[in-house]
């Protein structure tokens, strides 16, 4: 698909959203999950809805998609506390009791919850449905390009991080440290996920947008001097 068709992508989960009453009521409650957090908004989620959308398309339903993807970050656990593994399962589990809340069958809001339970990348799990995949490979693209470098530099900023090491900016004489170092966070895990992707349209997309952090990070060498 070339890069006008993939343009037209956006805005479909919104169009889902506003004619759905379920749907609309789930995305209140994942902007108010947020915390006045924007690497983990409504914003981040309907970008991950539109690319869950996309890569699950033909073999789930869109509604399924847009559901999970409202409600992947429903819990939000900051990325310093001691307790972030358990994120996805406490989303999960609130994901579980909002859909079912909102008319969602037991069995739907079984698969949906396990979804979100398996995408996240520090759980380290590995999806088994069509669903858990396309979730999982669409909120790690939004972890790359563009927006992958704003929500790093967000996140980092949240937990006091400084941009890079002064010293060894490379990590080249000392281990990787992405609590403390912006930079690090680009080799201990996003320039990873292109190879960790499961679907082929995910990893086209997430080398695509790899390409784009390796020039960045390249101008950033040349600016560092």
């Amino acid at each position: 698909m070339d890069s006008g068709s993939e343009i037209q992508l956006h805005g479909r989960a919104r169009e889902l959203i506003a004619n759905d009453e379920a749907l609309s009521a789930l995305a209140k409650a994942s902007g108010a999950a947020t915390c006045g957090d924007p690497a983990h908004d409504l914003l981040h989620c309907l970008r991950v809805a539109d690319w869950t959308l996309a890569i699950a398309e033909g073999e789930v339903d869109a509604r399924t998609c847009v559901a999970a993807a409202l409600l992947h970050d429903v819990v939000n656990v900051p990325k310093d506390a001691p307790d972030r593994a358990e994120a996805s399962a406490r989303s999960a589990a609130r994901a579980h009791d909002l859909l079912v809340l909102h008319g969602f069958p037991e069995i739907l809001a079984e698969e949906i919850a396990t979804a979100i339970r398996d995408h996240s990348f520090s759980r380290g799990a590995v999806p088994q449905t069509a669903l858990g995949r396309a979730l999982q490979d669409a909120d790690r693209l939004d972890s790359l390009g563009a927006f992958g470098i704003l929500r790093t530099v967000s996140t980092g900023t949240r937990m006091g991080s400084l941009y890079f090491d002064s010293e060894d900016p490379w990590a080249k004489g000392r281990d990787l440290d992405d609590r403390r170092f912006m930079l690090d966070h680009f080799f201990r895990k996003l320039l990873r996920l292109p190879d960790l992707m499961h679907t082929e349209r995910g990893r086209r997309e997430a080398e695509r947008r790899a390409d784009f952090l390796r020039l960045f990070l390249r101008e950033l060498a040349c600016e560092i001097g």
